[in-house]
């Protein structure tokens, strides 16, 4: 098991098996893939557009700048926001700086873990007073969505559309519920042709956290992934999801930092 939860080579797994492509069974309907040059760009998605990559192919100084302004280009002449999504392993190091000079804004940065699939999957019940349950209901996702936005404190109503259009072979979701309300939400993706599957939402409304609602979302996520025939799971951790993944067993392999650039930036 040490082997398998290598950090290094969990990291080199999850370049050439999650990056910069890997999601494009989960698209919506309408959106456009595009390269220019390393990088994928990505149009029309919910909340906006986004740009990845698997490496920057050794662009650096001006060259990297004017790929920069190519991507900028693009999405002002759309007049749609889109995220950089930088990983803090990649090159070049000044990356951000040249980020942060086009007009793009950092948000918080995240832990990327990795952990075994196998390790998490439990007979864990749900918290007392808690029920967790599948949901493919479109009432369920606008309800999961009013939830998320009160966790973060900012509009997250795409989410619902997000759900709805996704929710299916590829992503299950699941809801927590708390005195006759959601109080959690979270989804597993399963990225086919690769040993990982992503874990992803999780956030729980601050009145309810401490209780052991996201572990039990991890729980019964990994036991969905064992079935599909997934090694790995592998989150975007928060500063407070961190701790207890990494409590669970799940390993830190680098960092990433989503950079916005948002059509008021011109």
């Amino acid at each position: 098991m040490a082997d398998l939860l290598d950090p290094q080579v969990l990291l080199e797994a999850y370049d050439s098996q999650l990056r910069a492509g890997a999601d494009e069974a989960h698209l919506p309907p309408g959106a456009q893939v595009e390269w220019d040059g390393p990088v994928r760009r990505l149009t029309g998605l919910y909340g906006g557009g986004f740009v990845d990559y698997r490496d920057l192919g050794g662009l650096r100084g001006a060259e990297l700048d004017a790929l920069i302004a190519r991507q900028v280009a693009v999405f002002a002449e759309r007049g749609e926001k889109f995220e950089w999504k930088t990983r803090g392993h990649d090159e070049p190091a000044d990356l951000p700086q040249r980020l942060v000079a086009a007009g793009f804004e950092p948000e918080e940065r995240e832990t990327v873990v990795v952990g075994l699939a196998s390790a998490q999957a439990s007979s864990r019940p749900a918290p007392e007073g808690v029920q967790i349950r599948l949901t493919t209901s479109a009432e369920d996702f606008d309800r999961i969505a009013a939830t998320k936005s009160v966790v973060w404190e900012t509009d997250m109503s795409w989410l619902a559309e997000m759900l709805r259009t996704e929710s299916g072979d590829d992503m299950r979701v699941y809801v927590a519920e708390a005195d006759g309300k959601p109080v959690s939400a979270a989804w597993i993706r399963f990225v086919p042709g690769t040993d990982f599957a992503g874990l992803w939402g999780g956030a729980t409304l601050k009145e309810y956290r401490g209780r052991g609602i996201y572990k039990a979302l991890v729980a019964v996520r990994a036991a969905d992934a064992i079935e599909r025939g997934y090694t790995y799971l592998q989150v975007d951790a928060s500063d407070d999801s961190r701790p207890i993944l990494e409590r669970l067993g799940f390993v830190a392999v680098t960092t990433t930092t989503p950079y916005i650039w948002r059509p008021s930036a011109t």
